[in-house]
């Protein structure tokens, strides 16, 4: 069978690789799919017309790619090509196609009414209150600081901004900042016309996903993401993100200061690394997630909304102690995979996914067997960092950063499996062309075992600016 699994970055070139491992797949087309997408067996870069896919917005092409080829299931990675209803077009072409149709991703597209409606059916939430004026909502954190001195609190924009528009505070000036970043400086865009201002929830986070055919659900896995762009103790790392995100020169002296403080930004980021399994969940937290979370949420849609949620639900859990009990509570949720998570994720995944993809789309998931293997994977990734260029002094990931910079040792990896978030190929190698670069993966055993790998291999890939964080699969915090 050809399979089109639709994204640009490592989620995407690690969803194409567990389907290259199915015997009953002959072909994988990656759309657009970047540098990375040519290094896995059967897979390969979809063109139209001997042209490439411009982007995962380009729903038309996309359709008309699928139809041309006769593709026999397609598989969308990420959010917004979702939202911009292409499971209703392939379906409307004929094309079966793992994913929610455009009237269900409000689930991601907007936070505001996903914290309501769980709200409403009694899901586990932090306490949060939704804005739409940047000044009711800083005189609100300047109140909520004043009369919780001891709390802190998440600024969120409304809408899709790729992972990024979320601060997580350690203070009320971050959170007036945060306000002023998305809803007054625009930095995600109509995505920040509204906010969602929540607890900031002291705890466990774990990345969790299951399957959903819109009637039956089961686990998809989990993960442990590492968020922040910097290790705990980089403070240097943070001067830098700070000087180049601000325009304004700090010396090591201020900038220990501001940490000490907890005013040096470590920013987050859409992900600097995960391993999977997450060490907290066992198999009694994974029936109390899909209990408690994805159950009702999938139920409740379908009776209250009348609409049904087909393909990877993820939300975003903080597991919190109350009274005695681990507690369960949805950060966000989000209509796709993991990502970095799904590069820790999938490679551990032993049942087919061409097959498990069937059963979603013909709705008859509770006949497949969904499993994984018992070894552990660290993946860590490899981003643009702070560098002076021709433009000046850019910050890097997850702010400005350069692009085009030649990337050396790819070829050198044996141990790990590289899944390409942002490498284009040239014509005597690889160069970047994003924010995260990279994402590295290994599995052992052992946690320890496979960060030995992973950061053992690592060793043999460069490119000027490259950034990556030492700490993941520690117990750090984040």
């Amino acid at each position: 069978m050809k399979v089109l699994v639709v994204d640009a970055g490592g989620r995407g070139n690690a969803i194409a690789h567990a389907f290259s491992r199915s015997k009953n797949v002959k072909r994988v087309f990656v759309a657009p799919g970047n540098g990375g997408s040519l290094l896995f067996e059967k897979c390969t870069i979809a063109e139209l017309n001997g042209k490439k896919i411009p982007s995962i917005r380009a729903i038309d092409e996309i359709v008309r790619f699928a139809v041309k080829n006769q593709i026999d299931i397609a598989y969308i990675g990420p959010e917004e090509p979702l939202s911009l209803g292409l499971v209703d077009r392939l379906e409307e072409a004929g094309i079966p196609a793992v994913g929610p149709k455009k009237e269900a991703t409000i689930l991601e597209a907007s936070k505001c009414w996903a914290k309501d409606f769980m709200r409403r059916i009694g899901v586990p939430i932090p306490d949060y209150w939704n804005f739409d004026d940047p000044d009711e909502a800083k005189s609100f954190v300047r109140d909520y600081y004043r009369i919780n001195p001891e709390k802190n609190l998440v600024v969120k924009a409304d809408g899709l901004a790729a992972g990024k528009g979320v601060f997580v505070c350690d203070s009320m000036e971050e959170a007036v900042i945060a306000i002023d970043e998305i809803m007054v400086k625009k930095r995600f865009g109509r995505a920040g016309d509204r906010i969602e201002i929540e607890e900031r929830l002291y705890g466990i986070e774990v990345a969790f996903t299951a399957l959903s055919d819109g009637k039956n659900a089961v686990p998809f896995g989990h993960a442990k993401d590492y968020k922040r762009a910097f290790d705990p103790d980089d403070v240097e790392g943070m001067r830098r993100f700070y000087m180049g995100y601000f325009g304004k020169y700090i010396t090591h002296e201020e900038a220990v200061k501001l940490y000490d403080a907890g005013m040096l930004i470590n920013p987050n980021t859409g992900g600097m690394g995960a391993i999977s399994p997450h060490p907290s969940v066992d198999e009694e937290m994974e029936e109390k997630i899909m209990r408690m979370v994805v159950e009702p949420i999938i139920k409740k849609f379908r009776e209250e909304e009348g609409k049904e949620f087909r393909g990877v639900l993820y939300p975003v859990i903080m597991l919190v102690d109350e009274n005695g009990e681990t507690v369960p509570k949805v950060l966000e949720i989000n209509v796709r995979d993991c990502d970095p998570g799904a590069e820790a994720k999938l490679p551990r995944l032993e049942s087919d996914l061409l097959e498990i993809s069937w059963a979603i789309v013909e709705q008859r998931l509770d006949e497949v067997e969904v499993s994984f293997s018992e070894k552990h994977a660290v993946a860590v990734c490899a981003v643009s960092g702070s560098m002076v260029g021709r433009e000046g002094f850019k910050p890097g990931y997850p702010g400005d950063h350069y692009t085009n910079q030649p990337i050396k040792g790819i070829e050198d990896v044996r141990d790990a499996t590289i899944y390409a978030n942002g490498i284009a190929k040239t014509g005597d190698g690889f160069e970047t062309t994003g924010g995260r670069v990279l994402t590295l993966t290994a599995l052992d055993y052992t946690i320890e075992e496979a960060r030995e790998i992973v950061y053992n291999e690592i060793k043999s890939i460069s490119f000027p600016g490259m950034r990556y964080r030492r700490t993941i699969g520690l117990d750090v915090p984040d």
